[in-house]
């Protein structure tokens, strides 16, 4: 593998040019190659001031590009498939926002062409493993010094959703993450969901309930619980606190300065996405250019993405039925174990 990755960016929107200058600012070993968008106008403007960089219309001309060695997907989800089985074809490193596809059927190919091709080249672009708080709170399950850990108690909670923002989104846009931090800290498969629709807010578009109360069970009968609140007003907020046989701890929540004066305290809530969990999307990045130079993915893998998939298809199951949902899943290929 060459020792810079030269990266087609496959999506120019919020997530898209956000990473474009990502890769072009902060990132070693890389550079924008291509910025691929429907709108061709858009991706123009997403490589000015980048040199070298081409806009084009269609991922596949950039795909085919000489100058092109890696693909970073920043589509809406239903694009990804598609993108996905051409980069695998062409054995170049992939990093996939998440989805990976929208449901577990198409990521499961996705799966069965990348063990065809006999490597891991598809990272999935689930940042928060690489948030520092995450990755402290992995690190103290794992080392064990406070017991077994019991329960996860997650809170994911957005100021607004966009317009179109379906019922389904909460678990497929916003609660996958969840399923997949579950995952990450506990090291085992989730094996069922329920979703409670409680009161809602006045808040809520009209066909959407919100918030919602998320509750899974893994392997080994961890059980966790989401609290998905995505018209919430006052901010993005995403904190989880774990149990475990002999302490609890806290991550996410308020962040600083927390200031007492006139009589008042308080701190301040992130706005959104980016500037909760922007140096975690750095981390991430870097680990996926810094693996690709060794042939290898530096995050999640495909099996991860074909998991929280079908994690999200029992979760819409269980919004619509209110019961326990097991999660199906095929046997995990050698290249994943």
């Amino acid at each position: 593998m060459t020792e810079t990755l030269r990266v087609a960016v496959i999506g120019a929107g919020r997530m898209g040019a956000d990473h474009i200058q990502r890769l072009h600012k902060r990132i070693n070993g890389a550079e924008v190659a291509a910025v691929v968008d429907v709108d061709l106008v858009r991706a123009q403007a997403a490589i000015e001031g980048i040199p070298g960089a081409v806009a084009l219309s269609d991922a596949e001309e950039a795909l085919n590009n000489g100058d092109v060695n890696a693909v970073l997907i920043a589509t809406p989800g239903f694009l990804h498939e598609d993108i996905l089985l051409k980069a695998i074809a062409k054995d170049i490193p992939i990093l996939c926002e998440k989805p990976l596809t929208p449901d577990a059927e198409s990521s499961w190919k996705i799966v069965q062409a990348e063990e065809k091709l006999g490597r891991k080249r598809i990272q999935v672009g689930f940042m928060r493993r690489f948030d520092a708080e995450y990755a402290a709170l992995g690190d103290i399950i794992r080392n064990g010094g406070l017991g077994e850990l019991l329960m996860l108690h997650h809170q994911h909670r957005n100021p607004t959703t966009p317009p179109g923002f379906t019922n389904e989104m909460l678990i497929n846009d916003s609660v996958v993450h969840e399923f997949d931090a579950i995952r990450f800290f506990t090291g085992e498969e989730i094996t069922s969901v329920q979703v409670r629709l409680g009161k809602a807010t006045k808040n809520a578009p009209a066909g959407q309930h919100d918030p919602q109360h998320v509750l899974l069970e893994t392997e080994s009968g961890v059980l966790a619980d989401v609290e998905i609140f995505v018209n919430a007003k006052y901010g993005y907020e995403v904190g989880t606190q774990a149990s475990f046989e002999e302490g609890v701890v806290s991550i996410g929540g308020d962040k600083g300065p927390y200031t007492r004066t006139a009589g008042r305290w308080g701190g301040n809530v992130t706005p959104g996405f980016e500037e909760r969990f922007g140096a975690a999307y750095d981390v991430e990045i870097q680990s996926w250019v810094d693996a690709a130079v060794r042939g290898e993915i530096g995050g999640p893998t495909a099996w991860d993405g074909y998991a929280t998939a079908a994690c999200c298809e029992a979760g819409v199951e269980a919004q619509k039925n209110g019961e326990k949902v097991a999660v199906k899943l095929n046997s995990k290929p050698a290249l994943y174990s």
